[in-house]
């Protein structure tokens, strides 16, 4: 079974990822789901044949009836044909978040062929002098609203600025083993996209690694200064599919093809074992992988990315029976059962730290929230722009 049931909280606000507090997660998947919806999706019903069964063969495109792009391509940027397509999966495997698996409509658009990158990141900074969420102390006013009630304050020398940084153990896995997430996660004062195992390290020479420690609101303002936005997670995973319906991973059915990996993931036994099997043990430059037949690179794997949608593990039953959802924006608002006080948004499309031992969320349907001012060793973001915008 896919080990990213394994229910581990799946992140949490900065001020939960503090030592004290240990209750974020690195690659784990949504808790199971919650009560019964009140909010609805923004869906419009047309009709449409049925989602296919699970057994269903791939469906490529047909890119002769796909539109086409009326104007030249944005720099570094790709074109998703506007269609139908299969979203989520029925795979009874699959973390419930990510079921049923539902026809979707989406138009044309544009997306960056990579992951924004330590470069193309700067020179925003540099443009706007923009201060990320992780360079920013904590406000611990801001914070206990996200909290239960009566969750007392941490210590205030930890409430500097800093993020959540990757710190595998030394050795054989502590007591709690896989179920503590503690055991990999460490709140770093310091720690931001400028230095991402916090003071003392740096980007130098990772011009084209995908900025990371980078929060909801920090790629939410770099999209809008590139004249851009965040995808919805339905135009996200339209795109990672390459324009083929109904396979597990974003290449096909089998992980490795004749032992070739194509993504960037764990490699060994998570977390203590790390195999460098393809010359990347933790992040790797953007375009280091074949792209999909779309021309995007890293969808799966490397670095989670936001999306614009508000998370719930129950997004796609929100619709009830509806044959055909048109451009989807996700829920009205957020809610995950574990932490029903945090705001937080989708992400998509796993990381270096994607396992088949713990987490195997290297699958274009896999899906989870993250809070939205969380920032991390493994997550960044990508952009799109509308498909006629200037």
């Amino acid at each position: 079974m896919i080990n990213s049931l394994r229910k581990t909280r799946p992140h949490s606000t900065l001020s939960i990822a503090l030592a004290w507090a240990a209750v974020v997660c690195g690659c784990g998947e949504p808790a199971a789901t919650p009560p019964a919806a009140t909010t609805p999706a923004v869906a419009t019903s047309q009709p449409s044949a049925p989602a296919p069964a699970p057994a269903e063969k791939p469906k490529a495109v047909a890119e002769s009836e796909a539109p086409k792009p009326a104007a030249p391509a944005p720099e570094g940027m790709a074109w998703i044909p506007g269609g139908e397509f299969t979203m989520g999966t029925n795979d009874p495997d699959a973390h419930d978040s990510e079921r049923p698996a539902h026809r979707v409509e989406v138009g044309s658009f544009w997306i960056d062929a990579t992951e924004v990158t330590n470069a193309q990141f700067r020179k925003f900074v540099e443009a706007t002098g923009y201060k990320t969420t992780a360079e920013r102390p904590v406000d611990w006013e801001v914070m206990k609203t996200q909290l239960p009630a009566g969750t007392p304050k941490p210590p205030d020398d930890q409430l500097g600025a800093g993020s959540l940084v990757f710190t595998p153990p030394a050795g054989a896995l502590p007591p709690g083993g896989l179920d503590d997430i503690s055991n990999w996660w460490r709140w770093v004062l310091g720690a931001d996209w400028k230095h991402p195992e916090g003071p003392g390290s740096s980007i130098e020479g990772k011009d084209e690694s995908p900025v990371v420690h980078v929060s909801f609101d920090d790629a939410d303002a770099y999209a809008k200064w590139a004249g851009k936005r965040l995808p919805t997670e339905a135009e996200w995973e339209r795109a990672s599919r390459g324009g083929v319906d109904g396979r597990k991973f974003g290449w096909g059915d089998v992980f490795a093809p004749e032992g070739k990996r194509l993504a960037n993931t764990w490699q060994g036994r998570f977390p203590e074992v790390v195999e460098d099997q393809d010359g990347y043990p933790r992040i790797s430059p953007v375009k280091s992988f074949p792209p999909n037949p779309y021309g995007l690179y890293d969808t799966i794997g490397n670095v989670w990315e936001w999306c614009s949608d508000w998370y719930r593990p129950d997004t796609y039953r929100l619709d009830g029976e509806v044959d055909l959802t048109v451009n989807p924006k996700g829920p009205e608002k957020s809610y995950d059962p574990d932490e029903p006080f945090q705001p937080k948004r989708v992400t998509r499309g796993g990381s270096f730290l994607c396992s088949s031992n713990y987490c195997s969320n290297y699958r274009p349907s896999a899906r989870r929230g993250t809070a939205t001012d969380s920032g991390m060793s493994h997550l960044g973001f990508r952009c799109v722009k509308d498909a006629g915008a200037k």
